[in-house]
């Protein structure tokens, strides 16, 4: 499903998902969960957020690679690429998606897959982060050029850091209606937690970088390494552009 999934599918990467609740995460699309309709949930990662849903709901998790569930569920679990999803013409009542078009070099074909498998008047459900909106404070020159080496990063990997930004724009040209969308500020991890995930991250992109942006992504982990060890006390709130729009 991911072109190229920055995060990787290292323990604090996977961990960071397994905090994701229906409670927080798909709050805004509680109401589209009703009974006995057939939900799926793109991009899962471990399922942490719909698989509660069951049985109430049907809940199909789907991801590219999905690692084993978190904890034991009754949710279905399907490998599937979001471009080709294994799934009949109109048959899903509901597409959730959180944390999935940040990382996707087409999202157009995407959401022209999610009209397809979704009845007529069915409802979609997207969650998508703005990182130039996070508030991250202090902002000290190393946080910077870390976070635009981390920036570097999710391009180079074919997705969008700025995606929250654009998804609504998205969803109406794909011709979905009755769109309404809204920002979220949360805080996903602490400030120190943020700069040790960016050090995490930047060493591995570090690893596997290519000669045209070397000596950028050099700069960058540096800078995440001099952050992660003079992190002061500070506050960090990602801005998550949610979405609700009906097929």
């Amino acid at each position: 499903m991911l072109e190229g999934y920055a995060p990787g599918y290292a323990q604090d990467a996977l961990s960071m998902m397994n905090t994701r609740t229906a409670s927080d995460r798909a709050a805004f699309a509680r109401s589209l969960f009703t009974p006995g309709s057939r939900v799926l949930d793109l991009g899962c990662g471990q399922g942490s957020i719909l698989s509660s849903l069951v049985p109430a709901a049907r809940v199909v998790c789907v991801d590219v690679c999905p690692p084993a569930p978190a904890s034991p569920s009754m949710a279905a679990y399907v490998a599937g690429a979001v471009y080709a999803l294994p799934f009949a013409t109109s048959t899903i009542d509901v597409v959730f998606s959180h944390s999935l078009f940040e990382h996707l070099s087409d999202p157009h074909a995407a959401l022209a897959e999610i009209r397809r498998i979704l009845r007529p008047g069915g409802r979609l459900a997207l969650a998508a982060p703005d990182w130039s909106r996070a508030k991250i404070r202090p902002r000290t020159a190393n946080v910077d050029a870390a976070l635009r080496g981390y920036y570097l990063v999710r391009r180079r990997a074919g997705g969008d850091p700025f995606a929250g930004r654009a998804i609504a724009a998205y969803v109406a040209a794909a011709g979905f209606t009755d769109i309404v969308e809204r920002a979220r500020f949360r805080e996903d991890l602490s400030y120190r937690a943020l700069a040790a995930y960016m050090e995490s991250r930047l060493a591995v992109a570090l690893s596997e970088s290519r000669a045209n942006d070397r000596d950028q992504v050099t700069s960058a982990a540096r800078s995440a390494w001099s952050w992660a060890r003079t992190a002061a006390v500070g506050d960090f709130q990602q801005c998550w552009q949610e979405l609700t729009a009906t097929c």
